[in-house]
């Protein structure tokens, strides 16, 4: 990845909605050179999906933590929890916790229905769920 491809996902996380016209505009680049440049970060997983990001005071979040059980391999248990719906995000830490997790949904209802499903999964023996209040820009 060189310093275009950077300066090129800077301007898509800027404004995702932006044609490959206009990146290529900003960039020097013609529309042929962005599209590819696009094709060839999805293919080496540095893009690895297009998402449209919700004002955060439209959602109801959480930050929970999970611990696995001694013998359960953690790699499995995060795959399983990656899953399952209103997962944002799921990263292997360490400390007292194995696993962070964020959950968005429309309503706590969704996010709770999620906490529950984790609780339920084999390998998980505890968790710690934190609601979030709001987001600071």
């Amino acid at each position: 990845m060189d310093k275009t491809d950077q300066r090129l996902l800077e301007l898509m996380r800027q404004n995702s909605r932006a044609s490959f016209v206009e990146l290529g505009a900003k960039l020097g680049l013609s529309e042929a050179a962005v599209r590819r440049r696009v094709g060839n970060l999805e293919k080496a997983g540095i893009i690895k999906r297009f998402t449209v990001d919700v004002e955060a005071s439209q959602i109801a979040s959480a930050l929970t933590l999970v611990g696995v059980s001694p013998g359960s391999p953690t790699p499995e248990v995060a795959n399983s929890i990656r899953k399952l719906p209103n997962v944002r995000k799921v990263l292997e830490i360490t400390g007292q916790y194995d696993i962070a997790i964020m959950i968005e949904g429309y309503n706590m209802g969704e996010v709770n229905s999620t906490i529950d499903q984790i609780r339920k999964m084999s390998g998980v023996s505890s968790t710690n769920t934190m609601v979030i209040l709001r987001e600071v820009d």
